[in-house]
């Protein structure tokens, strides 16, 4: 194949649809513990602290992991890294099924939460190469969307495997997906030189591109908003179930309905953030203004929240709830769309794992809080009453960090390798 291919029309689609299906693997690999937890506590004999440091180490595994694994994307490109991704961590998920012991299983677990950190960097990295301004969003939107509904399938799927060839045999299936998924990225991206590396000084290192990120104030303005608005996200994935229970009584199988229509409305949230922002870049809105207005726009819609713990109805609070979840993927979307925008090339992945380093441990921070205040107080009043103002603090953030949004002077002239016709951007 010649890398002149790699601009015809079909090229493009194909990429982005493995690379949602890649985040959709990814999600499988994460949720699978969680699903089959009774299962495995069979043959593992773990109490539920055991468990619960088990998910702790995992997550401080994959927070940390960000802060490598960006630096190593943008030195070996998305065409290496892509796969170099997902094979790794569907290697480890595949390795989960041999573990005899709960102690080789949690270092596997512990190694799959450090390779997962490739995720997130390498999909902002392939979207900030392959399109233009007025696509990434899109292109964030679709993958946001596709991961959440991977959310709500992957408990459905995961049962039926397990039932008919038990747990072990379920991670094996699931982390063979990934491999496939790799074959066919080797394939896709076969002889397209413009997915590879970029262009470096061999001096450069890990050092001097990390003095670079912590030196430029754009890094700060995305860090900052990741920590306002990611702790949201966090906050309602581990406590909205308590939520319908503590407020309307909900046991656990009267939940599922509930939780799953407010994932649903974050999949949408995506779509429509996604599309909302190059609505208006196609119109001739500027970049600045287009992208701002879109998160402020989000940012409104999440306000509501505050009124959760007053709600009497459940079905209103789901609502809410919905809604708000819908106005975070939107922002988020814009959010990753932003940095492909404002960032060098060279450096996006590493901004990007910096960026969800910052909200994992805003996230960390926030679940911390709600137990506390809901040890001290018994009520998610203020918890909400922060929710509610998160996403309006972090615009606010990004804008006296960047009053102004500029596509990066060596990247100005090639919005992306695949630009469109339609793209507009008024630096």
């Amino acid at each position: 194949m010649r890398d002149s291919e790699v601009s015809r029309p079909i090229r493009r689609p194909l990429l982005l649809t493995l690379l949602i299906l890649g985040a959709v693997i990814n999600y499988a690999d994460r949720q699978i513990i969680a699903i089959l937890k009774p299962l495995i506590g069979l043959d593992f004999h773990w109490s539920d602290a055991q468990y619960g440091q088990l998910a702790s180490a995992f997550q401080l595994a994959a927070a940390f992991g960000l802060l490598f694994a960006g630096w190593v994307v943008d030195r070996v490109g998305i065409r290496r890294a892509n796969p170099l991704a997902v094979g790794t961590w569907s290697l480890i998920a595949v390795a989960q099924a041999a573990a005899r012991t709960l102690a080789v299983f949690s270092t596997l677990r512990v190694a799959l939460g450090a390779a997962e950190a490739m995720g997130t960097p390498v999909l902002v990295k392939s979207v900030a190469v392959l399109f233009g301004p007025s696509e990434r969003s899109v292109a964030f939107g679709a993958m946001n969307a596709a991961s959440t509904a991977g959310a709500i399938l992957t408990p459905l799927a995961i049962p039926v495997l397990a039932a008919v060839w038990g747990w072990r045999a379920s991670f094996v299936i699931v982390g063979s997906t990934g491999l496939l998924w790799v074959v066919a990225w080797l394939a896709a991206a076969r002889g397209t030189s413009e997915l590879g590396a970029t262009a470096q000084s061999p001096s450069s290192s890990a050092r001097s591109a990390w003095g670079t990120v912590l030196s430029d104030r754009r890094s700060w303005a995305i860090a900052g908003a990741k920590v306002l608005s990611d702790q949201v996200w966090w906050f309602l994935l581990f406590w909205a179930p308590d939520v319908l229970h503590r407020l309307h009584g909900l046991n656990i199988l009267q939940t599922s309905v509930p939780l799953a229509i407010i994932y649903s409305c974050a999949a949408v949230g995506s779509l429509v953030g996604g599309f909302t922002s190059r609505a208006l870049m196609r119109r001739g809105m500027a970049l600045d203004r287009a992208r701002k207005l879109t998160l402020l726009g989000c940012a409104i819609l999440a306000v509501p929240v505050a009124s959760v713990p007053m709600l009497r109805g459940e079905w209103t609070t789901v609502a809410v709830l919905g809604l708000t979840l819908a106005a975070h993927q939107g922002f988020s979307v814009n959010l990753f769309a932003l940095i492909a925008d404002i960032i060098p090339h060279s450096r996006v992945a590493t901004v990007t794992g910096f960026g969800a380093f910052c909200g994992n441990l805003g996230g960390m921070g926030i679940l911390a809080f709600t137990g506390w205040i809901l040890t001290e107080r018994g009520d998610y009043g203020p918890v909400f009453a922060l929710a509610a103002v998160s996403y309006l603090l972090a615009l606010l953030w990004i804008h006296l960090w960047l009053p102004v949004l500029r596509i990066p002077q060596e990247d100005a002239g090639s919005a992306g390798v695949l630009p469109t016709e339609a793209d507009h951007v008024t630096r």
